[in-house]
């Protein structure tokens, strides 16, 4: 008895489908080799200690400057006249020996021009120790 499988009076079907096996096989080592030569990174900051330091025993000093929408100058909640009682003060900050940290605090509504005359004092007259606290307020 025989079989009859299709290659007689009928027409053959042409396999149309690529053979992906070897695609894949060359897909894996070449990404086993890039696993492979990328080097381990390590997200450590290497930074300089101190070996004997002791932390300091009394809190820092903090000065408040507020800058209020329409530019005027608060020093620890107590309204300046002018610019140079701000320098004034700003001065005796920078000349001690253990500055106290100026905490700045504009308001969301003030002119920028106003902020950055209040840190070009302090920059200029020496005062080292300068932050800009509340910007929580500016997000929206």
């Amino acid at each position: 008895m025989a079989m009859n499988v299709g290659h007689g009076g009928e027409e053959a079907d042409v396999m149309v489908d690529i053979n992906t096996t070897p695609l894949i096989d060359v897909m894996l080592v070449l990404l086993i080799m890039l696993i492979i030569t990328i080097p381990i990174q390590t997200h450590a900051v290497k930074l300089n200690m101190p070996a004997g330091a002791t932390p300091p025993t009394t809190p820092p000093q903090v000065v408040r400057i507020d800058v209020d929408f329409d530019g005027t100058v608060l020093w620890n909640g107590e309204t300046l006249p002018d610019r140079n009682a701000l320098e004034a003060r700003l001065m005796g900050v920078a000349q001690q020996a253990d500055q106290p940290e100026i905490h700045l605090r504009p308001n969301k509504l003030v002119k920028y021009e106003y902020v950055a005359a209040v840190m070009a004092s302090a920059q200029r007259l020496g005062a080292k120790k300068l932050g800009l606290i509340g910007n929580e307020q500016f997000v929206d």
